[in-house]
């Protein structure tokens, strides 16, 4: 088995874990598992299934992904799409509703995510980080500070413990991002020069 065809059937057994099994309905009895559990698994297994398609195919779809901006744009609005406290609501009593969200998180959420992340430019990439944590921090305030449950199907103490775990991961995505900015790849490089041992030894003549 390839290492394609592995991660391909690692992804499929994590979908089917997570949507077809008494898993699914204990991610989603609480409002943060659902939003902070269920529907970033669903966009990591869609990731999954991106980095394991064919190269053939890989190199079709990026005709119509140039840079990788028309593939995290879809992905962006699909993610923002089932954040909406309605639509959350809408996936817990319609069936209908809810292998729309499970399919449309794998197929729009995650397979653009994967072929586009490695295509977008540095700054593109920030902007969208940056993008993220802010969307993290506004939606985790305006849980905590909101007196009416946004979703009818939870209670409003759930919705504030969803608002702290956003703040949360917002906080450690922050210091995770920031860390190679000041340490990693993007830290000033050395100059190369290193100094004599004894600092009175002359350099050696040409």
């Amino acid at each position: 088995m390839s290492k394609n065809q592995r991660l391909a059937a690692v992804s499929s057994g994590l979908l089917i874990l997570i949507t077809l099994t008494p898993v699914a309905s204990q991610l989603t009895s609480t409002m943060r598992g659902h939003v902070l559990l269920q529907i970033p698994l669903l966009v990591a297994v869609g990731i999954g299934f991106g980095r394991s398609l064919a190269p053939h195919l890989v190199r079709f779809l990026n005709r119509w992904n140039a840079m990788g901006i028309p593939g995290i744009l879809i992905t962006i609005f699909t993610i923002a799409f089932w954040m909406i406290p309605r639509w959350i609501d809408a996936s817990l009593t319609n069936t209908s509703v809810e292998w729309i969200k499970h399919s449309s998180l794998v197929l729009l959420g995650g397979i653009p995510l994967a072929l586009s992340w490695e295509r977008l430019y540095p700054v593109a990439r920030g902007a969208v980080k940056i993008e993220f944590l802010s969307m993290l921090f506004r939606l985790g305030w305006l849980y905590l500070i909101s007196p009416d449950r946004f979703c009818n199907s939870y209670l409003l103490e759930d919705q504030i413990w969803l608002g702290w775990g956003m703040i949360i991961i917002g906080m450690a995505l922050t210091l995770t991002w920031l860390v190679p900015v000041f340490f990693g790849e993007y830290a000033p490089a050395e100059t190369g020069h290193s100094s004599p041992k004894n600092p009175n030894e002359a350099p050696n003549a040409a």
